[in-house]
């Protein structure tokens, strides 16, 4: 297909420049544009090998500008993937994967472009580039590295074999998930079964069930029924956590935790196969298993390091974890419950717990949380850290749903320097469930010219219901904070390269310091009483709600941090220790690693790992312990802010703008290390994770 194709000139894939038309995009657009861009890209890496100089302007610019035309065709892609999941668009890219792999391979396996990046570093050229610019030069050739480029013959063949597998089997796993999780409803028909549901849950479950009831079947109301239960997480958590129908609770219970575990949708394959592939791509590199080769380009140094945090962080928590249990067993009982503590009570009594202690539930807090609100305080607060001003596009039509909205972001001197997308409801029918931010355009020079970044927050919050607004959960508060802070490294950034801008080139186990650390301002009184206001009223948050807000933030958080080094240390020694060829299985080892952390025995029957999308679909293989090791340091840069007194004001400002010169400016400019100690003055220590925790003392 030529360039002066009709079809192709009306492609929303193929522009180069402006936003991605989102709204415009049709499963059938992808493969043309798709197969067009490898055309042309192959006669680019073509030139770039017979041509190329051993200096940036010689070759690290050609290879940025060839990268650009992914952002347009590729990139929206795999977004509309995540938020807007047909089976016609997964067919389209499907029928694709294989040849983008290929070609990634072929790029990071030349080696006249690997020859040309160790001339560089190795040459007399190294010492005119920046410190940005030779981070970037010894991260290519690490990835080449890691890629293969050191491969020839069946060792080279076998590699790629592998990692076009890999690709595949990780699509696969995410729609397993996804298709998974859609399956399965539970209508309540009887309103005595709803009865001590808060009212949010009554709303949502009514909307689901009329969006997915049959035409003749009678309609739902919030307060009659009927309510459908889904496993998507708006609804299960709040479910588990309010219904008082124990046999209810058990079966969606045990439907979740089984999710893709069983026939065409059964994800034990795939993991069997994932981990065994990673474990020969890694041998194939020279390391010894795959933890290895993923620690390899991550600030932790060593296996040895990350298992360090995990036994004093367990240490420090398991205790407070087994107390959590203890009091959470002798309520049930103080009530009359005479059968044994199981899962699906755990969050029931739980939540029955925190009323008690701290005499609120989450439906008082929700008409305080409006989303426009939440937005606005948010906003606010990074106009006083940060000295960015935000403002939505009312008439922006690139968006991909009704949903989402678009925003710019303007620096102190009302210049444009980002922008974003906002995609904050749940749409279990064709949305992927989780919360994340993704790069839709990074900083850039573009023919000279500086290219503004946009990035994309996606998040799975409770949908507005009728007229009015969506009433947020604190949690899910906190959630909005955290991908805005992801979000805020992304546009922030002052790096042009689009190898370092942003969140690129961070080190994977540094890359929630900035998300973390936003979380940390839903505690702050000025933030939070600024921002929550009652949606009927316009009554400010009582002072009473919020003390109790404050008080319950370390509850059960000996619990919860023992969950994730559950998580963490379980796929650690799933990509280190664990032979996938062996007889002992990845349930096995699940299993085994519980009985050191989970203070409650899993059920035999457990397959949390089927749908355990950060490692087997995501990017966070042999590195889930990144979120600890990131929130030792978010802790210990909020410390900081601490120090200084929260309520001195020109401090914090102060701080917030160091905040944004050093890690949300230099981004993957720099060693993460480098950046931290930059703006801290110091290494960072578990000090303030553990008292944030309440684990000290």
């Amino acid at each position: 297909m030529s360039e002066s194709d009709p079809q192709l000139a009306a492609n929303p894939l193929v522009q180069m420049e402006g936003l991605p038309k989102f709204n415009l995009i049709e499963p059938d657009h992808v493969a043309p544009a798709v197969k067009h861009l490898l055309e042309q890209c192959e006669r680019q890496i073509s030139e770039i090998e017979q041509t190329l100089e051993p200096t940036w302007e010689g070759l690290l610019q050609p290879l940025e500008e060839m990268d650009l035309g992914w952002e347009y065709a590729w990139g929206p892609v795999c977004h509309l993937l995540s938020v807007k999941n047909t089976e016609a668009l997964r067919e389209a890219h499907k029928s694709v994967l294989s040849e983008i792999v290929a070609f990634g391979l072929r790029v990071s396996q030349s080696q006249a472009i690997y020859k040309g990046l160790r001339e560089l570093r190795d040459g007399q050229g190294w010492t005119h580039l920046d410190g940005v610019q030779r981070r970037i030069v010894e991260r290519q050739l690490r990835s080449a590295e890691h890629a293969g480029v050191g491969l020839e013959g069946e060792a080279k063949t076998r590699f790629n074999e592998i990692a076009e597998q890999l690709s595949k089997n990780s699509t696969d796993f995410s729609n397993h998930v996804l298709d998974a999780t859609k399956a399965f409803t539970l209508d309540i028909l009887d309103p005595q079964d709803a009865d001590g549901w808060p009212e949010s849950l009554k709303r949502v479950t009514s909307q689901s069930y009329n969006q997915g009831k049959a035409e003749d079947d009678p309609e739902s109301t919030s307060e009659r029924g009927p309510w459908r239960i889904t496993l998507d997480l708006p609804c299960f958590i709040p479910f588990m956590q309010h219904s008082k129908r124990r046999d209810h609770r058990e079966d969606v219970y045990r439907v979740f935790l089984t999710r893709a575990s069983d026939g065409n949708l059964d994800n034990s394959d795939l993991i069997t196969q994932t981990l065994s592939l990673r474990k020969e791509r890694a041998g194939l590199l020279g390391f010894d298993t795959y933890a290895e080769l993923s620690l390899d380009s991550k600030m932790a140094p060593d296996v040895d390091a990350v298992q360090g945090m995990f036994d004093e962080l367990l240490a420090a928590s398991r205790p407070y974890a087994v107390e959590d249990l203890d009091e959470v067993r002798k309520l049930a009982e103080d009530e009359g419950e005479s059968a044994p503590l199981e899962h699906w009570d755990v969050a029931f009594w739980s939540e029955r717990l925190r009323e008690k202690r701290f005499d609120f539930t989450d439906d008082q807090l929700r008409p305080y949380f409006p989303l426009p609100r939440v937005t606005d305080g948010l906003f606010g607060l990074s106009q006083k850290l940060f000295g960015i001003t935000i403002d939505i596009v009312e008439d922006e039509e690139s968006v991909w749903h009704s949903d989402v909205r678009y925003f710019r972001v303007l620096n102190e001197k009302s210049d444009q320097i980002a922008s974003f997308y906002l995609d904050p409801y749940s749409r279990p029918q064709d949305k992927r469930g989780g919360a994340w931010m993704g790069g839709c355009l990074s900083r850039r020079r573009v023919r000279g010219e500086l290219r503004l970044p946009v990035v994309h927050l996606c998040c799975n919050g409770t949908p507005p219901v009728g007229d009015q607004p969506s009433l947020m959960s604190f949690r899910e508060v906190e959630t909005l904070f955290h991908e805005f802070g992801h979000g805020l490294q992304a546009m922030l950034t002052t790096v042009d390269y689009a190898d370092a801008s942003g969140t690129s080139g961070i080190e994977w186990d540094a890359v929630e310091l900035a998300s973390q650390f936003m979380e940390n301002w839903c505690y702050h009184k000025p933030t939070l009483m600024g921002m929550a206001a009652h949606v009927e009223t316009g009554d400010p948050l009582p002072e009473d709600l919020f003390k109790k807000i404050v008080a319950a933030r370390t509850f059960r958080s000996g619990s919860n941090m023992v969950r994730q080094l559950e998580f963490g240390m379980t796929d650690m020694e799933l990509h280190h220790h664990h032979d996938p060829d062996g007889s002992e299985s990845a349930f096995d080892v699940r299993s085994r690693i519980a009985e050191r952390t989970s203070v409650i025995p899993i059920l035999p029957e457990d397959r949390f790992l089927c749908g355990f999308g950060h490692i087997f679909s995501g990017g966070y293989a042999a590195g889930y312990y990144s979120y600890k090791w990131s929130e030792v340091l978010s802790a210990d840069a909020f410390s900081a802010f601490e120090e200084v007194g929260l309520d001195n004001d020109s401090e914090v400002e102060r701080l917030g703008r160091k905040f944004r010169d050093t890690v949300l400016a230099i981004g993957g400019g720099q060693h993460p290390m480098d950046v931290f100690v930059e703006f801290r003055g110091r290494k960072p220590t578990t000090e303030a994770l553990l008292r944030h925790s309440g684990l000290r003392g």
